[in-house]
């Protein structure tokens, strides 16, 4: 696969499929926005404020996979010190922090209305944060080297060590009592939650996935194209 996956080949891969995810993402989002706004009803308890869920809890998902995306681009890179590896992981890193204070304020704009405060050290609340900080650690570790190289492998091992809070963030509503409520979608007993409100919610997440690698595919040539030009210069 070095042969596919290397800075050349991926420019390329980039070039020809960045303006279809681009077109993709906006016709997600727009739909996932018209119905979390106009064609789900609102929750029996939590009225018209459940509408912040359609942003809330994708951003909460995406912040999760990112950083997972991350820990395995780090493990490829420690391997087989491929520095492509690097430059995607680093390049996911302010994306992935961006989606994680996303969920943190539409969080505490949500649980305002439904818990009557903006913030309580609540086991799920605390672990997103958690995440948050080691986003920043990573970004703030990585860009504290001078030697790229070795940035590279400090900030995968620091990658690596942050994902024993990702286990934590999702069982955290099962292993502590915690107001926030417990899962309604990856759970042992099924789906728990109205297929009118199921739609939007993954009309939502495919929004922000194709978002994320329109982004990252973004980062990555500006990435690419600044490293180059970083070695022309010396």
């Amino acid at each position: 696969m070095h042969k596919y996956f290397n800075p050349g080949k991926v420019q390329q891969y980039i070039g020809v499929l960045l303006p279809f995810i681009a077109v993709l993402a906006v016709v997600f989002l727009l739909a996932g926005l018209y119905f979390a706004l106009f064609a789900s009803p609102p929750d029996y308890q939590q009225g018209e404020a459940v509408r912040i869920m359609y942003v809330h809890v994708p951003a909460a998902w995406m912040a999760l996979f990112i950083y997972m995306f991350i820990s395995t681009m780090s493990a490829a890179a420690l391997i087989w010190k491929n520095p492509l590896s690097v430059i995607i992981a680093t390049q996911s890193a302010p994306i992935g922090a961006a989606f994680t204070l996303i969920c943190l304020i539409t969080g505490s704009i949500w649980g305002k209305p439904i818990w009557g405060a903006w913030w309580v050290w609540d086991a799920r609340l605390t672990s997103m944060l958690i995440l948050f900080f080691f986003y920043i650690g990573y970004m703030a570790l990585y860009n504290s080297y001078d030697n790229k190289e070795r940035a590279g492998k400090v900030s995968a091992i620091f990658a690596l060590i942050g994902m024993v809070n990702i286990p934590i963030i999702k069982f955290s509503v099962e292993w502590w009592s915690t107001l926030h409520q417990p899962a309604s979608i990856i759970r042992s007993g099924g789906v728990a939650i109205d297929p009118a409100m199921l739609r939007p919610l993954l009309l939502m997440f495919a929004g922000f996935m194709l978002f994320f690698i329109q982004v990252l595919f973004l980062r990555i040539k500006t990435g690419y194209f600044e490293k180059k030009m970083l070695r022309f210069a010396r």
